[in-house]
């Protein structure tokens, strides 16, 4: 098989080992939850219940109108207790329910018959209902990218263009994490299943299931899985990609370059060169959707670092603090040795106050650094070497982006490519001054759109 990839890139320590071969474990006795109402790219949600409401377990707690909204759903059963502003896992504060998980019943009273706690949809079989009642499903079931963008699932997967292929993003390329190495191993025929409605879903003649060389051991199972399942059986083309360890090959962009050798054009979408991508852990939860009727109330996540002494591969219930599932004994921490604490992973993920913050739905890992992990530099002046030019997998130049974004020349800044930089890091990571870089795109980015947005409404 032959191994594809694309220019630029760097290879930071994988540090994957520690957790890559434990089997995913499941938090089972959660007592209660606190679950972000905003949780998705897109318009801002309301809440559905009130304090003192009674929840089922998969009931719709949260919605808005319009194309991009995604409910949100309570991940137990049991009674609101708070709505109220919580620290989020993109360090800032949103409007949060709190759930607090029904006791078990008295002695002499019984159970509850399970109608009473749990209320998930009717299965759909994909491949027999019409498109718009899987668009419709997706949505209701509360399904977004999870791999960190937090898209809407039901947007992405109803394009403007025709697609040819369809990409499951196995690339996992960022250090640390394996949760979703994991979930190709052990939901294999899922995965394969998950590939094959999303291309049902955007009439895409083709499928592929793309995993770094560092997973090359998955290789064998999602090839079984695809030779087994009835959707290939009756037709359907869909096929492993091996793809070179190199970050941040997980990245769309990148996907879709390495695979088809097209480029996203600049301000483009995938769906520009006939492509949809889908992260892994998001065709599971579709598959779940599907066949259960459950929608997205638990997902996958590594919890993993230097100061973590039993790093683990778990699946959680969404607004579970991580210091729960630590408390459960699933992982365990060093507390003398902990320097940092990062949601997701350690190029593009959020560095937090605490581990007591909720899992949410783009969740895809909790780093607990050590000192040594969490050492910060001193930047430095730029001593013009090029590396990060030659690293930058857009193909820009960003040490003429900081310069421009430095100068406040946010026009410049945009002109030379500002709004097409993904914020990967790698420039920040090969940078021998230990320049800020990434985190100057990110401000102005922001900037950029702000001053963007007041020109349009200026012109009305």
């Amino acid at each position: 098989m032959a191994v594809k990839t694309f220019k630029g890139g760097a290879h930071p320590p994988e540090r994957k080992e520690r957790s890559s071969g434990l089997a995913i474990l499941r938090l089972r006795e959660v007592k209660l939850v606190v679950v972000p109402v905003n949780q998705h790219f897109g318009a801002p949600l309301q809440p559905l219940v009130k304090v003192g409401d009674n929840v089922k377990h998969g009931q719709k707690i949260a919605d808005a109108e319009g194309r991009m909204t995604v409910p949100v759903h309570a991940p137990i059963a049991g009674v609101v207790k708070k709505i109220e502003p919580r620290t989020q896992s993109n360090n800032s504060e949103g409007p949060c329910i709190v759930i607090e998980a029904l006791p078990p019943p008295a002695e002499g009273q019984p159970a509850l018959a399970p109608e009473e706690l749990v209320d998930f949809m009717p299965p759909l079989d994909p491949f027999a209902c019409s498109k718009e009642e899987a668009l419709a499903r997706v949505r209701a079931a509360g399904i977004v990218g999870m791999g960190g963008a937090g898209f809407p699932a039901h947007v992405k997967l109803a394009p403007s263009k025709p697609i040819a292929v369809v990409i499951a993003n196995g690339a996992e390329c960022e250090p640390f994490l394996t949760i979703d190495e994991r979930s190709l191993i052990e939901r294999a025929d899922d995965v394969v299943e998950g590939v094959a409605i999303t291309m049902k879903i955007v009439n895409a003649p083709e499928g592929v299931i793309a995993v770094e060389e560092n997973k090359v051991h998955a290789v064998p199972l999602l090839e079984k899985a695809i030779a087994a399942s009835p959707r290939t059986r009756a037709g359907m083309k869909i096929w492993v990609q091996l793809l070179k360890t190199k970050y941040p090959q997980g990245g769309e962009k990148m996907l879709i370059t390495a695979i088809t050798g097209k480029e996203v054009p600049s301000g483009g979408l995938p769906m520009d060169v006939g492509c949809v991508v889908q992260n892994i852990g998001t065709l599971l939860a579709m598959v779940d959707a599907f066949k259960e009727g459950k929608p997205l109330i638990e997902r996958g996540l590594t919890i993993s670092g230097g100061a973590c002494t039993k790093p683990a591969n778990v699946v959680a219930p969404i607004g579970t603090p991580v210091a729960d599932i630590i408390a459960a004994g699933l992982a365990q921490v060093d507390e003398e040795k902990l320097g940092m604490v990062i949601y997701g992973g350690p190029m593009m993920g959020v560095a937090v106050p605490n581990y007591q913050i909720p899992v949410q739905k783009n969740t895809s890992g909790v780093l607990l650094l050590d000192t040594v992990e969490a050492k910060h530099y001193d930047e430095e002046t730029c001593i013009r070497c090029g590396r990060c030019m030659r690293a930058c997998s857009c193909r820009l130049s960003p040490a003429l982006l900081a310069v421009a974004v430095e100068a406040g020349d946010y026009k410049e800044a945009e002109k030379i490519g500002l709004l097409d930089c993904i914020e990967c890091g790698t420039c920040s990571f090969v940078c021998p001054s230990h320049r800020h870089l990434v985190q100057r795109f990110r401000v102005g980015k922001q900037i950029l759109r702000a001053l963007k947005q007041k020109e349009a409404q200026n012109a009305r």
